[in-house]
């Protein structure tokens, strides 16, 4: 399978190839895309150099998936010129998200709404796909009515600059600048933009991408969205209001059962998720289950997981690999690839 990853040399291009790799995805040729100064650069993949190309010329190669994750305008530009050629396009900028002609997919949630017809496929915000996970099992066996979510999200969320501003402060440069406000030793209720209706941006990503993903407008979400000195891996305290009552061992069993899920929750021996054991793992990690003393029907969770994995590259690999097992790019025998 050509394989193309559009913004390879950034934090989450990079984790896509790691992940490619790692999960042994079928790649039989490798089109590292980036912008016009990074042509030519040399990546490694599976003990073999690539050279870096530009967008066109990975467009005039004709990949079968081309994995995005080189920001908005990138996409908007060159997804559907991809699209045209053929492509799967599976796009980690929030340019399709609440598209009304894209589907935006995690794959334990949604996967098999997508056809073969369906040539730009969004990947959702790195916060609402660890929280969906967990929500998709409650909601089916108990109906998720409300969430209420609020999130400890790491540094590598931002990018490179993000780390790099961090990573500054804590060698004495207080001017590192791409925060509004120091990052070290601090949190910033202030992730994205904000709206005319004081919510930011990327809260009103994980309050529309919710609904959407899991198909259920009737869900009421309410983020708070918070940036942590962390160097991976976002974590988030959710209340989750459901339809029916439940069991709290019943709760336990559902997850643990359910697709891409870890439960870590023995509080007795200190075992509940956190970012760093989490880092590099392609798992949702869900821990500190408890009912809610006042509110009927409602649990307390602690989610976490790797942002640039599962939040990100992890999750579009997993779409890939869908795509994959429907054999909608059918895979080329190893005979003919040798002959």
């Amino acid at each position: 399978m050509k394989v193309a990853v559009v913004g390879a040399t950034g934090l989450v291009g990079s984790t896509m190839l790691r992940t490619l790799e790692e999960r042994n995805f079928p790649v039989t040729e490798l089109i590292p895309v980036a912008s016009e100064k990074s042509k030519g650069k040399q990546i490694s993949f599976k003990g073999k150099q690539y050279s870096v190309v530009t967008l066109q010329e990975a467009v005039d190669m004709v990949p079968d998936i081309a994995l995005f994750s080189a920001g908005g305008s990138t996409s908007l530009d060159w997804a559907e010129i991809f699209a045209a050629k053929g492509t799967y396009v599976i796009d980690n900028s929030s340019a399709w998200r609440m598209h009304p002609d894209k589907k935006l997919i995690v794959p334990e949630v949604n996967a098999a709404e997508l056809s073969p017809d369906d040539r730009v496929i969004a990947n959702p915000n790195c916060s609402t796909i660890q929280m969906v996970v967990v929500l998709q099992p409650l909601h089916k066996r108990y109906g998720v009515k409300r969430v209420v979510v609020s999130t400890y999200q790491s540094v590598t969320g931002s990018g490179q600059k993000g780390v790099d501003h961090l990573l500054a402060e804590r060698n004495g440069n207080g001017e590192a600048g791409f925060y509004p406000h120091p990052i070290d030793l601090n949190v910033l209720p202030h992730i994205d933009v904000f709206m005319e209706n004081g919510y930011t941006k990327e809260e009103m990503k994980m309050i529309l991408e919710t609904r959407k993903i899991m198909g259920d407008d009737r869900i009421k979400v309410s983020a708070t969205t918070v940036r942590v000195p962390v160097m991976g891996g976002h974590s988030e305290s959710v209340n989750i209001e459901m339809e029916q009552d439940f069991d709290l061992a019943e709760v336990r069993s559902l997850l643990a059962q359910s697709a891409g899920i870890v439960v870590q929750d023995d509080p007795a021996s200190n075992l509940y998720p956190m970012p760093l054991e989490a880092s590099g793992k392609d798992e949702v990690f869900v821990g500190r289950l408890r009912r809610d003393l006042f509110q009927e029907r409602t649990l307390n969770a602690w989610i976490v997981a790797d942002n640039l994995r599962k939040g990100a590259a992890t999750n579009a690999v997993q779409i890939a690999e869908y795509i994959l097992a429907q054999n909608w790019v059918p895979l080329v025998p190893a005979a003919v690839l040798e002959a």
